[in-house]
């Protein structure tokens, strides 16, 4: 096995187990335990795990409260959000009830849906009005309008969602975890996003690479509750606890 294999597969690992003794690894890699050992020691230079006395353990990135505005999200992985997108939109039929939660990669979706008979629900503003100059057959959330994410949430915006089966739906997400789940900084916005993945027979979340191991205060989902459409996958254990479509290959 050549030495960037023998990492990826060693963070594999942690990402699944958060801990490895060092004959844990070796066992897992068929190597001896001093070549583990000098493959923790490099990872933990660069940061990437934390090496601990008889192994190591792996490093969530724990994210705050604070989310950036809607601008400059915009801007961050721009070219992955839109490949995602492309792709998520091909995955509408004309007899879909669709959902579209709000978010940046959501709303390169609206960008690439076609003419359509389908029809669709949102919480995100933005959204709304792409899906209106479209001409598409489009129902607003009511609620509480939030101006960080462009979004309408709240107890009456949960309570519109209540009378729908949606076919599908498209969600955004801050983090994605193997143990936490789909994470959001938002409780309100968490809501939302349980409600729409709880009346959805269907649901895509989707979620450019940078999202996974980042944990985020509020889970709204566990992982096996939502197929992952990500442009390329950095971790090959998330593989098996949902269904994941990498759109580059």
């Amino acid at each position: 096995m050549l030495t960037q294999e023998r990492y990826r597969t060693i963070l594999d690992i942690l990402a699944e187990r958060d801990a490895a003794t060092v004959s844990e690894l070796a066992l897992a890699l068929d190597t001896s335990e001093s070549t583990i050992r000098r493959d923790l020691i490099v990872l933990d230079r660069e940061g990437r795990l934390r090496k601990v006395y008889g192994g190591a353990t792996a490093i969530n990135r724990t994210e705050g409260t604070v989310e950036d505005e809607i601008s400059i999200r915009e801007k961050l992985m721009a070219q992955e959000k839109e490949l995602i997108a492309e792709y998520a939109a091909t995955l509408i039929n004309d007899d879909d009830f669709v959902y579209i939660d709000s978010g940046t990669t959501t709303s390169r979706l609206v960008d690439h849906i076609g003419s359509t008979r389908a029809i669709f629900v949102t919480n995100g503003i933005i959204h709304a009005q792409k899906l209106l100059a479209k001409g598409l057959n489009a129902y607003m959330v009511c609620g509480r309008m939030r101006a960080v994410t462009a979004s309408v949430i709240g107890p009456e915006g949960i309570n519109y969602l209540q009378r729908f089966n949606f076919t599908k739906a498209f969600i955004g997400t801050n983090g994605i975890d193997i143990t936490s789940g789909y994470t959001t900084p938002d409780s309100d916005e968490a809501m939302m996003k349980s409600k729409a993945i709880e009346k959805s027979f269907a649901v895509f979340v989707l979620a450019d690479h940078s999202k996974f191991r980042r944990v985020y205060p509020v889970t709204f989902a566990e992982l096996k509750k939502c197929c992952i459409i990500t442009d390329k996958l950095p971790y090959n254990s998330f593989s098996d606890k949902t269904i994941i479509r990498e759109v580059i290959s």
